[in-house]
């Protein structure tokens, strides 16, 4: 027990891959997102508190699935000559991870399928960038 504690790693880190890998694709984020806006529709269509309860929840996961995806993005494929050569990306990703986001109008607090709409329209407009990053690689 005693050794166990002193080898015990004392700081945990965490990362979108084990190894730089070069795996990066918009898709994750868009799944997520498609999902959150289904959430939306069925939750519009469905009286059921235990079924509202539980596509609260599930619809509150998947935006925080939708953050995590677009940050490594953001913070791990996306470079310093991308953003010169589309300087809006930065507000781009900043408004897309806010409509993710559980303040007003975002995903994780609305349940509203226009909101899940509006998270799907940035997502694609970052898609559109990430593949015309990837072309000219």
């Amino acid at each position: 027990m005693r050794l166990s504690r002193i080898l015990r790693p004392r700081l945990e880190a965490t990362a979108h891959c084990d190894l730089p890998c070069g795996v990066y694709d918009p898709a994750q984020a868009r799944i997520e997102a498609e999902s959150v806006k289904a959430i939306q529709e069925k939750y519009q269509g469905n009286e059921d508190p235990v079924f509202r309860e539980r596509a609260l929840q599930i619809k509150e996961q998947r935006s925080d699935l939708v953050k995590h995806h677009l940050w490594v993005l953001w913070t791990d494929y996306f470079k310093p000559p991308h953003f010169e050569k589309y300087p809006e990306l930065h507000e781009l990703f900043n408004k897309a991870t806010k409509k993710a986001g559980g303040g007003p109008g975002g995903t994780k607090a609305s349940v509203d399928p226009k909101d899940g709409q509006e998270l799907l329209d940035y997502i694609a407009q970052i898609d559109k960038i990430f593949w015309e990053t990837k072309q000219a690689a």
